[in-house]
């Protein structure tokens, strides 16, 4: 386990998730939660990945410069909205 860049090594679960750039906000997204579903797919990967399902996830830690996504989920959490062999897939998302 590695130390997240919210809590060191505290034990925050599996509905979580990092922040890039765009919403990081010098560590002020930390312990934020937000509300995410998928809105479609990526050009890659599987055709139709979203459950129709949202999930709520905390803010833990950061995904560094280069992250390909606002939000990066645990994989517990993007199994709730999304099939898990999509990778990644385009969402909505709010505080």
């Amino acid at each position: 386990m590695s130390a997240s860049a919210c809590d060191g090594y505290q034990d925050d679960g599996v509905m979580i998730a990092a922040a890039s750039d765009a919403i990081w906000d010098n560590s002020a997204a930390c312990g934020r939660k937000y509300k995410i579903r998928c809105t479609g797919p990526t050009n890659e990967g599987v055709p139709h990945p979203c459950t129709g399902q949202s999930v709520v996830v905390r803010i833990v830690d950061y995904c560094p410069s280069g992250c390909s996504g606002t939000i990066d989920l645990s994989q517990e959490a993007f199994a709730v909205i999304a099939d898990p062999d999509a990778g990644k897939v385009n969402i909505k998302f709010h505080q």
